[in-house]
């Protein structure tokens, strides 16, 4: 919008002004158009004020303050510095726009003409003064173009065109912003100003509590306090992670008690882990938006864990059942293969502590590993066996005659049926055999019209001595290659016969190899009694079987081995055993008594200690720290000789009031005086309270602490008794349940009938 006609003042060339000059000060609209020859005329512009007019007297300028606002370069009229103080003023002239003129052509060689002055930049003039009597400069005719003006030299740019910082296009630089007062700078300052508030609230309004959507196994604690926290565990968690647990190991479904496990939810040290605000900012936006998962803290106790773990590999373990043939006195069968099996103790254990960790539904079956062992021998060899070698075998007896003809016995397919043998091999197949000691077992008496059977040497203990009874040579048959014989013509239809070698059958051991073996005076010795009739009987029969068992020189006892399966039908009878931490009863309980008494024969005899476990739980009837456990099948007691001399053992069992005592003594070579240090009683472990339902089952239990030793095993010269060696033992014992029968819960009676009367009869089929 053109602006109002300012007041004309005119100068007249008698009064120049103080600085000896004329000046014409003219303020032109920004947006003036083209300037040059091609530039259209320009409107016509009022007359000059007449020279006789008053000139007035320029007042006193105010002097400049901080307050004074900086001129606009645009449309404010800027006062020429360096002219007469008495000045002309004049009036904006306005100026219609044009369209902008084509540039010029370049000539060449001709110089270069500067750009025209922008009449809204601020001009100063300085030099010599302009005379006196120089007439005033003349208004151009209103008709006329102004004349043509040198260009002024041209502005350097000091920013992009249009931003008002003086580029082309732009207006006079004026005052600039500071760095940080700019845009680009304040609004990431200002953000992060806001989110720096925001996490500082959040911060502080989450205060103590558990940070939000905390969830611990499935319980959501989050904005809870600590004690709120906590009752929301027990109340919803603990009683999952105590309730007994179905766990499944192949077909193998057993029950797990965490608490005799030693497995407990630490609710305390759990709130602790979740309680702890997170000072990460993208961890707190984070949790807007999704949950927080804590794992709950658990207590465990390794002791009892490994022994939950071992009840429960009882029933996982096998061995493998190769293809093979059973006799039912005369009477083959067919044996199935069975691929052996074994509990993963280590896999086991991490499987039930992590799915307790979850609180899963405790009927919700833990699968615990186990591996595989594959069997050698398949069904269609052992098929293969049946047909081609013991179904002939049996079918008839064969005949055995001396070389002169003179004597002759019949072997009876009872004895064949008895002697036969059946081995599985690593390449698959199924090796028959005849047993010659089986053979001459069989045929003892039989075999006396072909002459005596040797006797072996053997050892006898009297008033605490031990002595060599001779061996003695026999004449006749030799069993072992009568055996060989005999497997030749077994696959032969009837009749069958083999020609014996008749002549002397010298003894396995003779008199002189027993005398060599340097068994002549007491090794070792040690006794354990029991209060208990059953596991007394058990104990009996075990002593009975392993009683004079020579192990040679280098030779490895196993007691599992040695005795072979302890069932009914070998005389062990059910007896007390602790299964999982509880009182059970099994067949052949109290064998590990003897086993126990077995161990410390062996440590005092300085024997070499193979493989021996500990019970899972303290018998105070033991000595802590030198005791062992045995589970046929699964769990052997193992020494080896390691001496250079034979060992003889010798069993005693002394029957009492109630039990009795079992003895066993070692007898061979004396090497070392040995002594043995036990070590004090520490980690202690307090014993959990159960509750079993006593369906007739339920034994209850006191309870036993349990605890670590360490038992030291000190060997010492017989003549100066000085130390030779040590050697340690230790054993850690879980803590013993305490067990409470309680009585199953009483039924609830039928509700009435809806009438009062009696409900109607269950209808039948």
């Amino acid at each position: 919008m053109p602006q109002q006609p300012a007041p004309t003042t005119a100068a007249t060339s008698e009064d120049p002004g103080a600085g000896g000059f004329s000046d014409d000060t003219r303020p032109v609209p920004r947006d003036r158009g083209p300037i040059g020859p091609d530039a259209p005329p320009p409107p016509a512009t009022a007359a000059a004020a007449p020279a006789e007019s008053p000139v007035q007297a320029p007042s006193e300028a105010p002097a400049a303050t901080d307050d004074t606002p900086a001129p606009d370069p645009v449309h404010d009229t800027v006062a020429l510095t360096g002219g007469p103080a008495g000045t002309q003023t004049t009036q904006p002239v306005e100026t219609a726009p044009a369209p902008e003129a084509p540039p010029a052509p370049e000539t060449p060689g001709a110089p270069e003409t500067p750009p025209a002055a922008d009449a809204s930049d601020t001009v100063i003039l300085d030099g010599a003064a302009v005379p006196a009597d120089a007439p005033p400069a003349a208004q151009p005719p209103a008709t006329q173009p102004p004349a043509a003006q040198p260009p002024a030299p041209p502005v350097p740019p000091t920013g992009p065109a249009g931003d008002g910082s003086g580029g082309p296009g732009g207006q006079v630089p004026g005052p600039r912003r500071s760095f940080w007062r700019r845009p680009a700078v304040l609004a990431p300052v200002g953000l992060l100003a806001v989110l720096g508030a925001a996490y500082g609230v959040d911060l502080l309004v989450a205060g103590g509590d558990v940070p939000r959507h905390t969830v611990v196994a499935g319980v959501d604690i989050g904005g809870l306090s600590p004690a709120a926290a906590a009752d929301a565990l027990e109340q919803d968690l603990a009683p999952r992670v105590a309730a007994d647990h179905v766990v499944v190991a192949d077909d193998v479904e057993a029950t797990l008690s965490p608490a005799a496990a030693g497995i407990t939810l630490d609710v305390d040290a759990t709130v602790d882990a979740a309680d702890d605000q997170p000072l990460n900012p993208w961890t707190r936006l984070v949790s807007l938006f999704s949950d927080r998962e804590v794992a709950p803290v658990m207590t465990g106790e390794e002791t009892s864990l490994a022994a939950q773990v071992d009840t429960i590999a009882t029933q996982v373990d096998r061995a493998p059942v190769e293809a093979g043939i059973t006799l039912e006195g005369t009477t083959p069968s067919l044996v199935e293969p069975v691929d052996g099996r074994t509990l993963d103790r280590e896999g086991a254990a991490t499987a039930i502590t992590e799915a307790l960790a979850t609180g899963g539904d405790p009927a919700t079956p833990i699968e615990l590993p186990v591996d595989v062992e594959p069997v050698r021998v398949d069904t269609e060899e052992a098929q293969r066996v049946l047909d081609e070698t013991v179904t002939p075998a049996l079918a008839a007896p064969v005949t055995v005659t001396s070389q002169d003809g003179a004597t002759s016995v019949e072997i009876p397919v009872e004895a064949i049926a008895a002697s036969l043998t059946f081995t599985p091999q690593d390449s698959g197949e199924l090796a028959v055999a005849v047993d010659p000691a089986a053979l001459q077992t069989a045929m003892a008496e039989e075999f006396t019209a072909f002459g005596t059977p040797a006797q072996d040497a053997r050892f006898e203990v009297a008033g605490g001595a031990v002595q060599v009874v001779p061996s003695v040579d026999g004449t006749g048959v030799d069993p072992a290659a009568l055996a060989g014989q005999l497997l030749e013509v077994l696959p032969d239809p009837a009749p069958r016969s083999v020609t014996a070698e008749l002549g002397p059958v010298p003894a396995e051991l003779t008199t002189e190899e027993a005398e060599a073996l340097g068994i002549r005076e007491e090794v070792s010795s040690f006794t354990t009694t029991t209060t208990n009739n059953a596991s007394g009987t058990n104990i009996r029969v075990v002593a009975q079987e392993v009683d004079g068992a020579l192990v040679l020189p280098g030779e490895t006892f196993s007691l599992n081995t040695y005795t072979g399966p302890r069932g009914t039908a070998q005389g062990y009878v059910p007896a007390n055993v602790i299964s999982g931490g509880e009182l059970s009863t099994a067949v052949g309980g109290g064998i590990s008594q003897f086993a126990t008494t077995m161990f410390n024969a062996v440590f005092f005899g300085g024997l070499e200690d193979v493989y021996h476990k500990p019970h899972s739980f303290y018998i105070s009837r033991y000595p802590a720290g030198r005791e062992a456990t045995v589970y046929e099948g699964q769990i052997d007691l193992q020494w080896r000789n390691d001496t250079d001399t034979g060992i003889y053992v010798d069993t005693q069992w002394t029957p009492g009031a109630s039990g009795g005592s079992i003895t066993v003594t070692f007898y061979g070579t004396k090497r070392y005086e040995v002594e043995a240090i036990e070590g004090p009683r520490t980690n202690y472990r307090a014993p959990a309270v159960q509750e079993r339902v006593d369906d007739g089952d339920c034994i209850p239990q006191s309870g036993v602490q349990g605890f670590d030793v360490t038992v030291t095993r000190v060997f010492r010269d017989l003549q100066s008794g000085a130390e030779i060696r040590r050697e340690t033992f230790e054993t850690t014992y879980a803590a013993e349940a305490v067990i409470r029968c309680i009585a199953p819960p009483a039924e609830e009676p039928a509700p009435p009938a809806p009438d009062g009367g009696t409900p109607p009869a269950e209808p039948t089929a």
